[in-house]
């Protein structure tokens, strides 16, 4: 009776990591033989793990990563393929992200840019903050909308928020002047405060061309390029000889 009650208040308060575990307790002798100490810290222990899964599940969720199983462990790190692994591997350590500097992927079509930036989207997530992922013509019609219904500030807000931002296929179309003054906007807001994620096919020296406004391309790109790393891919398409694989488990 006991047992039912205490497992109903653990329940009750939101304890699951502490109720599974106390109710295994239960079912293993072995565990009664623990001092109560011991119990209680495995207890603890096992509600801490909880909560950091589901926490870890909810930042992945809201990323809306495009490859989600994207991970630093699959990188492929060919000499041909441009990738230095020191930085990788200083990258996933999170730093950048805590000094709010901004990563910048570039390469050819098919090469993994979407990939590394989802990966280390993923890690980001595993150290508690926040990402999402959007591709640059979608965020611009939907921050086009918003002008008409009246929710762009609350969006510029929401973007604003997000720890780790991922833009990609920067560069792919032509912008409206509209859009240039709106990806302004957004990189603005994040300027000392987050990071942002670029992948695109343009080399880094055509952004300022594509942007195609000399004022507002001077002011974007201040607020990108400076304070941040680069990642040049090169190499052959990781999409070749891959048919039997599906976007989401190609490695890098």
């Amino acid at each position: 009776m006991m047992t039912n009650q205490t497992l109903n208040q653990l329940k009750a308060l939101r304890l699951d990591g502490m109720a599974r575990a106390f109710e295994e307790q239960i079912s293993l002798p072995a565990s009664h033989e623990l001092p109560f100490e011991d119990r209680l810290a495995l207890l603890l222990d096992r509600e801490i793990t909880w909560r950091d899964n589901r926490r870890l599940e909810r930042l992945l969720r809201a990323a809306k990563l495009k490859q989600p199983q994207a991970c630093i462990e699959d990188v492929d790190y060919r000499a041909s393929r441009g990738i230095d692994k020191r930085l990788i591997l200083a990258l996933a350590g999170g730093d950048w992200i805590r000094q709010s500097q901004n990563l910048l992927i570039t390469g050819a079509t098919g090469i993994g840019k979407s990939w590394l930036a989802c990966a280390l989207a993923n890690q980001a997530c595993r150290q508690g903050f926040s990402a999402l992922y959007v591709r640059i013509p979608r965020l611009l019609d939907s921050l086009s909308i918003a002008h008409g219904d009246g929710s762009f500030g609350r969006q510029l807000a929401q973007l604003a928020r997000i720890d780790v931002l991922i833009l990609d296929d920067w560069g792919l179309t032509p912008l409206e002047q509209l859009a240039r003054h709106d990806l302004l906007e957004v990189v603005d807001d994040r300027v000392g405060t987050r990071s942002t994620i670029i992948t695109s096919q343009l080399p880094v020296d055509h952004w300022h061309a594509w942007l195609n406004d000399p004022t507002l391309a001077d002011a974007i790109l201040d607020r990108l390029v400076h304070q941040s790393h680069r990642i040049m891919l090169k190499g052959d398409s990781m999409r070749k000889n891959r048919p039997e694989q599906t976007s989401g488990n190609t490695p890098s």
